[in-house]
């Protein structure tokens, strides 16, 4: 699914870039944790780089969880989690007021939504309601209790988990909510010879909550990350390439599989997503390539299949590759 994502390579001479070479160390880092996993963690800096959210998707198990943590440790980034249950209520995740006995008055008490990296686990556990209660803070990034509006820490980053739809107890995402979120990031099964080497590092001692045990350390910061922006803002977009970025996302409007396709917003998000990568790549222009790499896991949660297209197995993915491969590309 994400296989273009693995590992940016340097496509073309760049001169060094100590912000660049930090965030390239931090999927270094974060492989002492996880094993096989580097196309999401490429996933999730681009996603930082673009001061956008992630959608991880993936059956129990394959370490969602531990990434995150992992992540967060090697950024040097607060971090925070929360189990969503169905009992779960808004006021547990954005922060609440309390009485205060003291002072005879209601005072705000923050809730873990006030960190730099929110780990939302298993978010299609708990009601419409309390998902919801996340819509302000990742598009506004900011939390309104009682007609007060308190800014989010930055930066700030939702990394919501969810297993596949299929199992039970779940509560899909609604298409507002899917649209809030910049990439969706399927995280699949190690193949053998990853799994013997999780296997292997249990057995030598490896603790998945200990991760300065595994030797994972800071190698970049919050500067790091702001100089990095900077720097992506500053990625040349060609007119052929905004207009390729066009015609893809209009073609997924067409599609016969497709009953909603995308919107304007994920054709923004593509734009953003490439230059990103472009960036990481060691590239300060974008290429076609470039966009092909982010299509799928920046667009997949943006459209809707016919139910008829479901019933014939149709996904997502399947009508966007070929979408992909109909689109003229821009020489």
């Amino acid at each position: 699914m994400n296989e273009q994502l693995r590992g940016p390579q340097i496509l073309e001479p760049m001169q060094h870039d100590p912000a660049r070479q930090a965030l390239l160390d931090v999927r270094n880092e974060v492989a002492k944790a996880v094993v096989g996993q580097d196309a999401t963690v490429t996933g999730m800096l681009i996603a930082l780089l673009a001061q956008g959210h992630v959608l991880l998707e993936g059956v129990p198990g394959v370490a969602k969880t531990l990434l995150v943590r992992a992540l967060s440790a090697s950024l040097s980034l607060d971090t925070k989690r929360v189990q969503f249950t169905p009992d779960l209520m808004p006021g547990d995740v954005t922060g609440s007021l309390v009485y205060d006995s003291h002072t005879s008055g209601f005072s705000f008490r923050e809730g873990p939504v006030f960190t730099n990296i929110l780990l939302a686990d298993e978010i299609n556990r708990t009601p419409p309601k309390t998902q919801a209660s996340l819509l302000e803070a990742m598009e506004e990034r900011q939390v309104s209790v009682d007609g007060v509006s308190r800014p989010l820490p930055e930066p700030f980053l939702v990394a919501a988990t969810q297993n596949p739809v299929e199992y039970e107890g779940t509560y899909p995402l609604p298409e507002a909510q899917l649209d809030r979120f910049l990439l969706k990031l399927t995280m699949p099964l190690p193949n053998r010879t990853e799994e013997m080497e999780v296997i292997r590092r249990h057995a030598t001692g490896f603790s998945p909550r200990d991760l300065a045990g595994a030797g994972v350390r800071a190698v970049a910061g919050a500067q790091d990350l702001e100089r990095a922006r900077q720097a992506v803002a500053n990625v040349a977009v060609e007119p052929e390439i905004i207009g390729y970025i066009v015609d893809l996302v209009r073609a997924t409007r067409s599609a016969p599989s497709f009953q909603l396709g995308v919107s304007p917003r994920g054709a923004t998000a593509l734009l953003n997503t490439s230059r990103a990568w472009a960036w990481l790549s060691g590239r300060s222009f974008i290429t076609p390539d470039d966009v092909k790499a982010l299509a799928l896991p920046c667009l997949r949660h943006r459209v809707a299949l016919h139910p008829e297209a479901q019933m014939d197995g149709v996904r997502a993915d399947d009508v966007l590759t070929s979408i992909l491969a109909s689109v003229p590309v821009p020489r």
